[in-house]
């Protein structure tokens, strides 16, 4: 048997784009992920789809799974020769409980590895716009934990705190805010001294609540903060009012669905979350080449035959590529043929492999494409590699302009949901979701239910060929000027402050 190993992963606070890149290929390649309750669902989505999942998550006075049950799922899944991955929210090692999950692996001689993350108690205030130090106010951190085990007291040194006069930071705290703002005021620190805490910390939600170690207390009860938050007490609190970044993002509070195919989503989500953006990938469709798909090999082996190879979209780059590879061959099979693309992205898929489009109409539909095409008069047919449902656009255009093609239907789109009743809950007038192509919209349609009442979702569209199937099924629409995700983004910004 081969033999297991446990890595702890610390998770960061929130934001999945704090994940390590290091902590990001251990999840990637685990075969166990055992995980807690905050790690965000853009992470837990890195986890392979054949790795086991164990969610152990903690609630305060509510555990899942106690944690010397952790312990022992962790040393059990190590000793079958698994490879275990123990993610973790924020640092496993500051207040997380890494230390005790290792001591039983050492015990029992299993192989470890702790792979930090980035913790709360620095990229919270961070994204508050609170440096933790600054040279006129601060020269010390200190990190204290306000978890008040139930029936004890606060063991916290007030009095040393005080008199070491640095940003102090108290992590699950706030069921015990009153007690631990009252015994800083005891320890004789300054009723006016500038405190805070901040609420969801790094995510779209974050909110701040900004007053004094006296009033925060009460402000806190006014504005009804809840775990999880952290608490700030120090001048550098004050900086959060010039300094508050994070806030001022032009989505912040905004949750936007995409429907991209799963291989796809990465970018545009990423783009939506760095503008503030609650992002939730939804993949309602997959597509799949067709294998084998016998009409697509004799015609890359006639390839001479034709004068253009016309692709309507990435996937059908991709079918071609994976062809070619099961058939032991390369790009240089397809010689010195012309291509053709409906636009920038599948080109860029193209330029994965060393090539590059020839002709990209300037409107990056069938239409235009196949316009564009008849405008070269090219001498021989054209070679078309497309989905199997495709639209007859771009061949009504070929033939009107008496352009001869073949064709080839070479990859399928099938209708995928995994997480549709997450979905269902989020779907207010104040939900985005993102459609790429007619295809996104009807599994969309196919995952909520034919008889959903989806009139109240504004639906983000490109092209008007996704904009019209969208209406058929009575979603309000707003429709980007280009196919492009520059301009999918631009509709979101320009349109945000008037949907709502």
């Amino acid at each position: 048997m081969k033999e297991g190993k446990v890595t702890l992963v610390g998770a960061g606070p929130g934001d999945p784009e704090l994940l390590t890149l290091k902590g990001k290929k251990a999840i990637e390649s685990a075969e166990v992920v055992v995980y807690d309750r905050l790690v965000s669902p853009a992470i837990l989505r890195l986890i392979p789809e054949n790795a086991e999942r164990i969610n152990v998550g903690k609630e305060a006075s509510h555990h899942t799974v106690p944690q010397d049950g952790i312990n022992r799922i962790l040393l059990e899944k190590a000793l079958e020769g698994k490879k275990v991955v123990r993610l973790k929210g924020g640092d496993p090692f500051l207040f997380g409980r890494g230390g005790e999950e290792l001591e039983l692996l050492a015990e029992n001689g299993v192989s470890f590895e702790e792979i930090p993350g980035i913790t709360s108690a620095i990229a919270v205030p961070a994204y508050a716009g609170i440096p933790v130090t600054h040279r006129d106010f601060s020269s010390s951190l200190h990190i204290i934990t306000g978890h008040q085990r139930a029936g004890k007291p606060l063991d916290i040194q007030f009095d040393a705190l005080v008199r070491a006069k640095g940003t102090l930071i108290f992590l699950m705290g706030v069921s015990s805010l009153s007690e631990i703002c009252q015994g800083l005021l005891e320890a004789g620190m300054e009723e006016n001294t500038p405190a805070a805490t901040i609420e969801r910390g790094t995510t779209p939600f974050q909110r701040t609540t900004l007053a004094t170690v006296s009033t925060l207390p009460e402000e806190a009860k006014k504005r009804k903060v809840k775990s999880p938050a952290i608490i700030i007490v120090g001048e550098v609190c004050n900086y959060s009012k010039e300094f508050d970044w994070f806030d001022h993002l032009p989505l912040k509070g905004k949750t936007v669905v995409v429907t991209r195919p799963k291989e796809r989503a990465g970018t545009l989500s990423y783009r939506l979350r760095a503008l503030g953006a609650e992002v939730v990938e939804y993949p309602c469709i997959e597509t799949a080449p067709m294998i084998p798909c016998e009409e697509m090999e004799e015609a890359i082996a006639k390839i001479g035959e034709y004068s253009y190879l016309v692709f309507t979209s990435p996937a059908g780059v991709s079918a071609l590529m994976e062809m070619l590879w099961r058939t032991g061959r390369d790009v240089r099979a397809l010689g010195a043929i012309s291509i053709a693309s409906i636009g920038p992205g599948t080109d860029r898929e193209l330029q994965k492999y060393g090539l590059r489009s020839d002709l990209i109409p300037d409107v990056y539909d069938s239409t235009h494409l196949g316009e564009m095409i008849a405008l070269q008069k090219p001498e021989k047919p054209v070679l078309i590699l497309r989905a199997k449902w495709g639209t007859d656009d771009l061949t009504n255009a070929l033939q009107q302009g008496n352009v001869p093609y073949r064709d080839v239907r070479c990859y399928e789109t099938r209708y995928t949901a995994s997480n549709t009743d997450e979905i269902k809950t989020l779907l207010t007038e104040d939900t985005l979701v993102t459609f790429t192509s007619a295809s996104t919209v009807k599994g969309f349609v196919a995952a909520m239910g034919e008889e959903a009442d989806l009139s109240k979702v504004m639906g983000v569209c490109i092209g008007k060929q996704t904009e019209a199937e969208a209406k058929k099924h009575h979603l309000r629409t707003a429709t980007a000027k280009k196919a492009t995700m520059d301009a999918l983004i631009e509709t979101i910004l320009e349109g945000v402050s008037l949907w709502n």
